[in-house]
């Protein structure tokens, strides 16, 4: 027993100094079999509709400004907004909930309303429960439609790459609301 335990810590030892022998910092990457990731099967093309319920006037607002915008602003410039909003199958707001977009939005544009958003879809629901995909892109809210790209996701979207189509279904311009169907094209493996 002595003699194994022996072996083993050598081999440790043995296995220490070999890899950070020469480790001068150029060997961090390296070509991996696709295989490994599962990116060896065929691609797949989903599509979705889900209705991103942005709401900002009930007592628990699923928005929420966290830096205002500039002074004298008229198009949110500066301003930023966290948001936990549900994603929905309808456009109600009391529709089956799919599950929730997590990040942010900010007024990017200072002569038209224009948003950097930043959020993830996490499907909460059926076959994609615990995936998510994730969305980077400008978003000119007053257009008809906008194109925003995904830019990535996890579980059965990992690898994911593609692009959403965001229309405006609904807004109270007293308090805020929206409900806005995100058209979602998704290439994954």
């Amino acid at each position: 027993m002595a003699k194994l335990i022996f072996f083993l810590a050598v081999q440790v030892l043995f296995l220490a100094a070999v890899s950070s022998a020469g480790d001068d910092g150029e060997n961090f990457a390296r070509t991996i079999d696709r295989k490994l990731l599962g990116l060896n099967k065929k691609e797949k093309l989903t599509h979705f509709k889900v209705h991103w319920q942005d709401i900002l006037s009930r007592p628990n607002p699923t928005s929420i400004m966290i830096q205002p915008p500039v002074k004298n602003s008229t198009t949110y410039f500066g301003g930023i907004s966290m948001i936990d909003n549900a994603l929905t199958a309808k456009v109600p707001t009391n529709s089956t909930v799919l599950g929730q977009a997590q990040g942010f939005y900010a007024g990017a544009a200072q002569k038209e309303l224009g948003f950097l958003m930043t959020m993830n879809f996490v499907f909460k629901t059926g076959k994609y429960n615990g995936s998510t995909i994730t969305i980077l892109g400008r978003n000119t809210a007053l257009s008809e439609v906008r194109e925003m790209p995904i830019v990535g996701g996890s579980g059965l979207f990992r690898f994911a790459r593609g692009y959403v189509e965001a229309r405006t279904k609904y807004f109270n311009a007293k308090n805020g609301d929206a409900t806005v169907e995100y058209s979602c094209y998704v290439l994954h493996y």
